[in-house]
């Protein structure tokens, strides 16, 4: 049986893994659950995009914000993530970041 996203909650809030200093890793989450790390991290996708404050870092683990600095750390991290994505598509393609993004330039 493959664990749920109400499985993964339950898990952490069970084992105390709420605020920064308590994140647990994919790994010792999997184990937790007995399911791969992969599915882990597909929980937590789900999780997010349902709009649960599910935070985490490669360093730290993954964690239930207990504050909202904790989420804003979280969504900067996310947003600098994307952001190097767009950057790194932007070069192999050879075009300005703003274009890539669809953004409008004025002639000049």
């Amino acid at each position: 049986m493959t664990a749920t996203r109400a499985q993964l909650l339950m898990t952490m809030n069970k084992h105390g893994h709420i605020g920064g200093a308590r994140g647990a890793s994919a790994r010792a989450l999997a184990a937790l659950l007995g399911c791969p790390e992969r599915h882990v991290r597909k929980l937590v996708t789900e999780l997010r995009d349902e709009g649960v404050a599910l935070c985490g870092t490669p360093r730290g683990g993954y964690f239930i914000a207990a504050t909202a600095e904790e989420l804003d750390q979280t969504c900067a991290f996310l947003r600098g993530r994307a952001l190097h994505s767009l950057q790194l598509e932007s070069r192999l393609r050879k075009l300005p970041l703003a274009e890539l993004l669809g953004q409008l330039t004025l002639p000049t």
